[in-house]
């Protein structure tokens, strides 16, 4: 299922502390970095809270630039993003200013806290996700039901380590403050646990005042059926390989990228590269690799479309190359029409040999853009 492109903001000391245990909130950010936040507020759809910091800090969470706030008006959004807690137990202060404040608010929540949060008189609409919390059910209700594309995740802690611990975390906007806090009892940004594998990538750093903001994306594949946010990525950057192809209208433009377990690329490749006028983009990319690569069998092939079951131009078909390879998992956007190939079933090919074939069709019309004139 689609989910919303979830954006972890937070900023901590140099020693990783989110707050100290003082009274009143500690203020990591400088000035010119809160007003960073109100535009990336002021950009999504949704910002989210755990139910933990409703109660310790008594959030509003709003853009506060009118200029801001009038420029979604006039983009036809809301004055403000939706405003979301997620809390199991329901049992949260309904004097609390998160509630009173901005627009709407969404209340995720148990059965058992639904009834709780109603009986307290919550101002929100309250959402029952079942017996237990489940973060893909609540991005899956986000996405859906209240039409959130991006998502902001503002704490606490908890949430963030669960959502980077599940692999739900598609981008970490992080503000490292010049100071320490140095209290064990304060809390921190992440907790201990099981976190997927390899390194995430840093995409940016920028100095604001006296705070440092880098921003990472997560590298390390899925696995098996299961969809990480690593894998969206990684299919945007084939999908944006398949526009490098060179036109033809005898063959799709297709973009390809071979991505070890740990969230190394291997290698990339597209259709028709280096003026070999019938080489495959999963062709062009397995033919960097060492055959011999102990990687192989843990990797990832993204492919912009399907790879193919049958081809005239050279003796094995991609869908073959990829399982010789040794690989056993294939995440693509757009099942093969039968433009060239009648009954193409690469993915066919590929699940009968053991192999996890994942459609994220929600980057099809990426996928087919290079390809318009092939249709019709």
């Amino acid at each position: 299922m689609p989910l919303p492109h979830v954006l972890l903001s937070a900023a901590v000391s140099l020693d990783g502390y989110l707050d100290d245990t003082g009274p009143e909130r500690l203020l990591l950010s400088s000035p010119a970095d809160f007003d960073r936040v109100d535009g990336v507020r002021a950009s999504v759809d949704a910002i989210l809270v755990g139910g933990g910091t409703v109660r310790a800090d008594n959030p509003r969470l709003l853009v506060n630039s009118a200029e801001r706030r009038a420029a979604r008006v006039a983009d036809g959004r809301a004055e403000y993003p939706l405003k979301v807690t997620v809390s199991g137990s329901g049992e949260l202060d309904p004097a609390a200013r998160f509630w009173h404040t901005g627009g709407d608010k969404v209340l995720l929540t148990t059965d058992d806290g639904a009834r709780r949060a109603r009986a307290l008189g919550i101002g929100a609409d309250v959402v029952s996700l079942g017996a237990d919390l489940d973060w893909r059910a609540a991005l899956e209700y986000l996405h859906d039901r209240r039409g959130v594309r991006r998502l902001m995740v503002e704490g606490g802690g908890t949430v963030h380590t669960q959502l980077l611990q599940q692999g739900l975390a598609d981008e970490l906007q992080l503000v490292l403050a010049p100071l320490f806090v140095g209290d064990p009892a304060a809390p921190r940004l992440f907790g201990p646990g099981a976190y997927q594998g390899g390194r995430l990538r840093l995409v940016e750093t920028r100095r604001i005042e006296d705070v440092v903001l880098m921003r990472y994306l997560p590298t390390a594949p899925g696995a098996g059926d299961h969809v990480a946010a690593a894998d969206r990525h990684w299919l945007a950057l084939a999908c944006e390989l398949a526009e490098l192809c060179p036109p033809s209208d005898t063959a799709f433009s297709v973009g390809a990228v071979v991505v070890a377990a740990d969230g190394s690329e291997l290698a990339r490749g597209h259709s028709r590269e280096g003026g070999d006028p019938v080489v495959h983009a999963e062709e062009a990319a397995l033919a960097k690799v060492d055959p011999e690569d102990p990687r192989l069998p843990g990797a990832t092939v993204y492919s912009s479309l399907e790879p193919c079951a049958r081809r005239a131009s050279r003796p094995a078909p991609c869908a073959r190359l990829i399982l010789d390879a040794g690989v056993r998992r294939v995440v693509t956007a757009w099942r093969e029409p039968d433009t060239f190939v009648a009954g193409a079933d690469g993915s066919g090919v590929l699940t009968a040999a053991g192999a996890a074939v994942v459609v994220l069709a929600e980057y099809a019309q990426r996928a087919k853009a290079p390809n318009r004139h092939l249709e019709g």
